[in-house]
């Protein structure tokens, strides 16, 4: 039963997905409020999908703060909480790894809905840009979405912040409020997607201004409060 509904899954969610996405070069010609209306339109359909097929469901402790920008710092687990942040925050800006940005096509209309590209070397260059990106994006009123351990992390894993986390904080002057996430429960990285319930945690927002070390510590704590062993 559980390898059938991830058939029907990717049958359903990938042969619909394929033509919305290529769709995206043509959408973004019309700018970015087309553009959010068509990432919404994906997002929520890819939500249907693995709660009709998958049995996934979520569980959101805590709230997403509204009316003002802020930076959004998440657990990474699995391709889920990518697009369902996506979902879940509107029109945010996600920070997006560079290589995946220079995809063709593709990337180029990601950069017309407004992500941030950052690239994991870190460079001196490399963060200034990413941090004039999420300036622009706070001045249209949009708040950042960063995964600051990387990449995606296996359950029990609990890597360092990536430097570019700090390099934003300490650059934005934002509030940062961390969002622990368990999907790798149910979306492991290898084998099967499993039916249950993917937890979203928001937790207390961390004011600007704080040492690095402190902030740090406080995201990095607060962001893997549901992690737990694979």
């Amino acid at each position: 039963m559980i390898w059938l509904r991830n058939i029907l899954y990717m049958m359903v969610f990938y042969t619909i997905s394929a033509p919305i996405v290529l769709a995206t070069p043509i959408t973004a010609l019309f700018g970015r409020r087309a553009m959010v209306l068509h990432t919404h339109f994906w997002t929520r359909f890819h939500h249907w999908a693995t709660r009709t097929f998958l049995g996934i469901r979520q569980q959101i402790e805590g709230q997403p703060v509204l009316g003002t920008p802020v930076i959004y710092a998440a657990k990474h687990q699995a391709m889920y909480e990518a697009i369902e942040l996506g979902r879940m925050l509107s029109t945010s800006a996600v920070v997006m790894k560079e290589e995946l940005a220079n995809i063709p096509v593709w990337g180029w209309a990601a950069k017309r809905y407004g992500v941030i590209v950052v690239d994991r070397e870190a460079s001196a260059a490399a963060l200034m840009r990413m941090v004039r990106e999420a300036k622009a994006a706070l001045a249209e009123g949009r708040s950042i979405v960063i995964f600051p351990e990387g990449t995606r992390v296996p359950p029990g894993e609990q890597p360092p912040l990536r430097a570019g986390f700090a390099g934003l904080y300490q650059m934005l002057k934002v509030p940062v409020v961390p969002i622990a996430i368990d999907s790798a429960t149910v979306w492991p990285r290898k084998g099967p997607k499993r039916s249950g319930i993917v937890r979203f945690r928001f937790g207390e927002a961390i004011p600007p201004g704080l040492p690095r070390a402190e902030a740090e510590a406080r995201v990095h704590a607060a962001i893997n409060v549901l992690d737990v062993p694979g």
